[in-house]
């Protein structure tokens, strides 16, 4: 059924392409790996900020609360079989990036929001780096 070339592999498949499939992986994982963090993190610090306190208090709130979300859902689109294609992933990942980034510039301005803010970046430098695979 496969025939076997000279490096082991099955005729059309290269140690090229299975290179490239263990770096799409790996990245994939590290993605949904690195949300899952920053959705623990992000809905930690939220539920830590007073529900009635400033204004800059509820945006730490809620921002902490959507980058939550956004690490969640994008944790199970990538985790899970879903029927999402390339472009979907794409837009998925793109959001979560963006969405980590604003989150992490608000808890900046937070005392004690650093760790928040560090998985942040963190989640959207493991969404870049998941991106870079997919093109």
């Amino acid at each position: 059924m496969f025939e076997a070339i000279e490096d082991g592999n099955p005729r059309g498949v290269t140690s090229q392409t299975q290179q490239e499939l263990f770096r799409f992986l790996e990245d994939r994982f590290a993605c949904a790996q690195a949300c899952t963090e920053c959705a623990r993190v992000c809905a930690l610090r939220a539920s830590l900020v007073d529900p009635d306190g400033t204004q800059q208090q509820e945006l730490v709130r809620r921002k902490g609360i959507m980058c939550a979300e956004v690490c969640d859902a994008t944790c199970r689109v990538l985790s899970e079989q879903n029927s999402l294609d390339e472009a979907g992933i794409r837009i998925q990942v793109e959001w979560c990036r963006t969405v980590c980034l604003e989150c992490a510039h608000v808890f900046d301005g937070q005392p004690g929001a650093e760790d928040g803010a560090q998985a942040g970046r963190d989640c959207a430098r493991a969404c870049t780096d998941f991106l870079a695979t997919l093109n």
